[in-house]
């Protein structure tokens, strides 16, 4: 497994919470990219995952103790050779360690005596996550220069839903080499990292998002509709959550649970939809049109199904209602943000939709790359030219959607 040169070596740190089995994959990923990894265990990381399991794969004795070389200072020699030093999973106590200076571990010491970056993967309950001490010391880090990996909303251990748990092995295993390629984490690209700006930052703010497809009848039972699953709208208005924004919304037919604090308005039908955004519009500051919404629908559909006989048939289509340029248009319109889904020509696309309706942020992607799928990537359109969102699950490419839109959205009022 060890035949390739490996270019760069981390330390890998691994803390007392459940998530840290994800470490073994998360060793497993960098190995394989390359990457020399050695790993340092605090004592109650051993109570989730054995050290001899995380030996077996790395190829390299587990460091635990800050006696067990000869000299006694692991905690220097380690960090030395070190490109970085990644915590996976870094608990909340961790945390709190690094943010004060404390060294009262091996691993600890290891970070307080570095001499090379430090990238920190929290994982802790949602409570936890979002204790007014867990923000400070998280802003500490922040501030003193320490790259924050997440972490990622979801369902956690504890079977509470949340902000709080450990980015994913594949992600984070990304963000490390993106890291020790750039010197930036894949936040950070273009980007403020969402952990390094205010937690609440859309407070108060009232944001409407619309996602998924519509469904345009035909007849009885059939009619027009798309693959759009509805993940990145819902994502976005996870995100938005996450920010403090009150958020409304209107969702096509999707098979998802709505993000929890959401008033979620079902539609079917582009009409519907359209009809749906004129009722709240008026409350919104920001709308966000992230629906893949039918650019047509049948002139007459049958109220019965159409039986199928040796003929041709001929259905007659006429536009529906284009729902962002008409929020864009109105007297006082919310701060409008669309999409852009296009099959070829995405940048002469794209910067003539933005044009074209008269908006400030337009997000752009490739259908076939995004459509159905979980991860995304995004080209961001704005007055100043184009930002890339590289690949990555669709709830960390909305929470950095989120973070440009706010900076534009301050920068307009």
């Amino acid at each position: 497994m060890h035949a390739m040169k490996l270019s760069k070596r981390i330390v890998l740190g691994i803390t007392g919470g459940i998530a840290a089995y994800k470490a073994a994959e998360l060793a497993r990923l960098l190995l394989k990219q390359g990457i020399e990894v050695q790993v340092a265990m605090t004592e109650a990381a051993t109570h989730f995952i054995t050290p001899a399991t995380m030996q077996a794969l790395t190829a390299h004795p587990v460091l635990l103790d800050p006696w067990q070389d000869a000299q006694g200072m692991a905690h220097i020699q380690s960090s030395r050779s070190a490109d970085a030093i990644v915590i996976a999973p870094a608990t909340a106590d961790f945390i709190a360690k690094l943010a004060n200076g404390h060294a009262d571990d091996l691993l600890s010491a290891l970070c307080l005596a570095r001499d090379c970056p430090l990238l920190v993967a929290p994982a802790m309950n949602k409570q936890m996550w979002s204790n007014a001490a867990t923000q400070r010391n998280v802003q500490r880090l922040a501030a003193d220069g320490v790259s924050l990996l997440g972490p990622d909303s979801g369902v956690q251990a504890c079977g509470e839903e949340g902000m709080g748990r450990m980015r994913e092995a594949a992600n984070l295993a990304r963000d490390i080499s993106d890291f020790l390629e750039n010197g930036q984490v894949q936040e950070n690209v273009g980007l403020k990292s969402d952990l390094q700006s205010a937690p609440h930052s859309l407070q108060g703010v009232r944001v409407l998002i619309t996602a998924g497809p519509t469904y345009e009848a035909i007849d009885a039972v059939r009619g027009i509709t798309n693959r759009s699953s509805g993940k990145m709208g819902y994502a976005v208005a996870q995100a938005a959550l996450e920010r403090g924004a009150e958020v409304t919304l209107i969702s096509g037919p999707v098979a998802l649970r709505a993000p929890p604090g959401a008033e979620v308005v079902n539609v079917v039908s582009a009409g519907e939809m359209f009809e749906a955004v004129k009722r709240k519009v008026a409350q919104a500051d920001i709308f966000i049109g992230v629906a893949a919404v039918a650019d047509y629908r049948v002139a007459q559909t049958s109220p019965q199904k159409i039986k199928k006989d040796d003929t041709a048939l001929t259905l007659q289509l006429v536009p529906n209602p284009d729902i962002l340029e008409y929020v864009a248009a109105l007297p006082q319109p919310p701060f409008c943000v669309g999409f852009a889904a296009e099959s070829e020509k995405l940048r002469e696309h794209a910067t003539a939709k933005r044009k074209k309706k008269n908006i400030p942020l337009l997000a752009a992607n490739l259908a076939q790359d995004a459509i159905g799928s979980d991860d995304n990537e995004l080209l961001l359109f704005d007055a100043a030219g184009e930002h890339r969102l590289p690949r990555a699950d669709k709830l960390a490419t909305a929470r950095a959607l989120l973070q440009h839109a706010v900076t534009l959205y301050k920068k307009g009022k």
